[in-house]
């Protein structure tokens, strides 16, 4: 299809609907970590890092993969028996006993809360078929993802392969893709859990949450993972939340990781904030007579800036030239017509789809809404 730009609109103050301004935070001293990164999740946008792309042993935070490979299994519900290869997985545990019989949601949480290897194991091979197969899962799913320098070798991050490696900016790239997830943001976020006792017990499991700055620490976290082991060191993956912007933190081998996750939040919502453009008032200027008052866009335009970066937004819409026999037969204008584009000086930053409102029908509305959420404008995203 031939698309032209139609209208190139400059955004006003007037257009833009920004979140609250945090208080300006202190400069950070550095982090202690020798590899950081922090991400606005929405974006994607890098707002620090530090040797984001050197490759690093991870630790336990390698079992937000596991996590949300099992959620995504839809097998949440299973029973699971928990085989001897699991009880006899060294490190933190949930202690399982074998052939106990558990629900995989129940290993996740244990997994997610306590870090328990033995949970990690047991969901690897209910999931998987064998913990091999798993990691086969687990690589897939990161190319896809596009965890470019990282490699699975367990489910679990202990050092038991030299094969078995990530990037800061790679974790947050798949706590970003974990955390559309609705389930996997609730796991997440718990700060304790109870599941039913084990076989021979008389109470209940109760797991608290190892993530200190979700649990006392930090009041705008929202969630993460925390990792450990001898050649790693201290490993941790957050998400925190304040003023309309969510932010993702990732430490390797971080003598200091809680102080340095607080510190890169800080900064990140004492310099940044979200940039709104309205989805109705970014039509609004459409003066084509065949498109005027008849095009809707999916959703907001939004992107994280600091105050100086406000004068170089811009959007631009774009439009398909309209048919001489769409006036005379609207079942043929398509859908999409077009996509409203925020640029941050000559970078695009964000896209939205733009949608011809007279060519929906009450019957056809539910699969248009599917199409856009598949091209990741739906409500996760």
């Amino acid at each position: 299809m031939k698309i032209r730009k139609q209208i190139a609109l400059f955004i006003a103050a007037v257009m833009m609907l920004f979140s609250c301004i945090p208080d300006r935070a202190k400069a950070m001293n550095g982090v202690s970590a020798q590899s950081a990164v922090l991400m606005e999740q929405h974006s994607g946008r890098i707002l620090f890092e530090k040797d984001a792309h050197t490759k690093r042993r991870i630790a336990s935070i390698t079992k937000i993969m596991t996590v949300i490979l099992a959620i995504e299994s839809g097998k949440m519900d299973d029973t699971v028996t928990v085989s001897a290869r699991a009880v006899h997985t060294e490190g933190s545990s949930i202690y399982l006993k074998e052939g106990e019989k558990i629900k995989l949601r129940d290993l996740v949480y244990g997994t997610m809360l306590r870090s328990g290897n033995d949970a990690a194991v047991a969901i690897a091979e209910h999931v998987g078929g064998s913990v091999e197969g798993f990691v086969f899962l687990m690589n897939q799913k990161a190319a896809e993802i596009g965890m470019r320098n990282t490699h699975f070798a367990n489910p679990h991050g202990l050092d038991d392969s030299e094969n078995h490696y990530s990037t800061a900016y790679d974790m947050a790239l798949l706590m970003q893709y974990a955390m559309k997830n609705k389930e996997f943001r609730k796991i997440s976020g718990t700060e304790v859990y109870r599941a039913p006792a084990s076989p021979g017990e008389d109470w209940d499991r109760v797991w608290r949450n190892k993530n200190k700055l979700l649990t006392s620490l930090y009041e705008y976290c929202t969630g993460g993972k925390t990792g450990y082991t001898k050649r790693a060191k201290r490993t941790l993956v957050t998400t925190a939340s304040k003023g309309g912007m969510d932010l993702i933190a990732v430490t390797l081998d971080a003598p200091d990781d809680w102080n340095d996750h607080i510190a890169m939040y800080e900064y990140g919502f004492g310099h940044y904030m979200i940039a709104k453009v309205n989805r109705k008032r970014m039509v609004k200027k459409i003066r084509d007579s065949f498109y005027r008052k008849n095009i809707q866009a999916s959703r907001d335009l939004r992107y994280p800036v600091t105050e100086e970066e406000i004068k170089e937004l811009h959007v631009k819409i774009y439009l398909l030239r309209p048919k001489k026999d769409w006036k005379k037969d609207e079942r043929g204008i398509p859908t999409v017509v077009g996509k409203a584009v925020l640029y941050l000086g000559d970078q695009a930053v964000d896209e939205v789809p733009l949608l011809y409102k007279k060519s929906v029908s009450k019957e056809t509305n539910h699969s248009i809404w599917n199409a856009f959420h598949f091209l990741g404008v739906g409500s996760d995203g």
